[in-house]
């Protein structure tokens, strides 16, 4: 029987990405091999956070809730090896699948119809070190790259990057306040500045019930 370390699993809506406001069932891995600055669920930072669930025992959860938009996040979803594998049981099973991933592992394994979101970690996250080139070279259509931005040392980084690996164009180009940071205002004055062909990425759920609150 294959099996994942799950974290959590909860229905609420979509606060993030281009499908932020949609009904979302997500399911949340335990495990990640980074350990940045801003990070707001540092809760499931290690494998042992979480608790083994099946895949079939996953794919009957989300059929319960009655939505067709599914979140894989964690953690970092990509360090355990079935994860590919729930995406294709998910996609197989008719559902629109999200996966959120931090941008330092290999993705190829990915199964074609997996809707990426991919972060790049900007220099506050003490973690740009570990982002994995390849990841922003072979951009698929219909993925999307997100940066988290404190500071202006992130906004050129972003900058930079998106120029780098030629991003625009090739994906959509999400760029996140850090909650509590960044006022969304400020990072939506440098976005017109410069003419930066980004999409202003709130954390909805954060608005609604806090930065704070679990399960939703």
């Amino acid at each position: 029987m294959k099996t994942l370390k799950i974290y959590e699993t909860f229905a609420s809506i979509q606060g993030e990405s281009t499908h932020a406001g949609r009904p979302c069932f997500f399911i949340r891995l335990a495990g990640c091999n980074l350990r940045c600055s801003y990070c707001d669920t540092s809760k499931a930072w290690t494998a042992d956070s979480g608790r083994e669930m099946s895949i079939d025992q996953l794919i009957e959860k989300v059929r319960e809730s009655r939505l067709n938009l599914v979140e894989i996040t964690g953690g970092e979803p990509m360090l355990q090896e079935e994860t590919p594998e729930l995406c294709r049981r998910l996609l197989d099973e008719g559902f629109e699948v999200l996966m959120e991933t931090n941008g330092s592992r290999p993705l190829h394994t990915l199964p074609e119809g997996i809707k990426r979101i991919i972060d790049w970690k900007t220099p506050s996250s003490g973690e740009t070190d570990k982002m994995l080139a390849e990841n922003f070279q072979s951009l698929r259509p219909g993925d999307e790259v997100k940066f988290v931005v404190a500071d202006d040392t992130d906004f050129q980084n972003a900058l930079d990057v998106i120029e780098k690996f030629s991003i625009a164009g090739k994906a959509t180009i999400l760029f996140a306040p850090v909650f509590g940071a960044m006022p969304p205002d400020q990072l939506v004055a440098k976005i017109l500045k410069y003419n930066v062909p980004a999409r202003l990425n709130l954390q909805l759920h954060k608005f609604i019930w806090g930065a704070d609150a679990e399960g939703v």
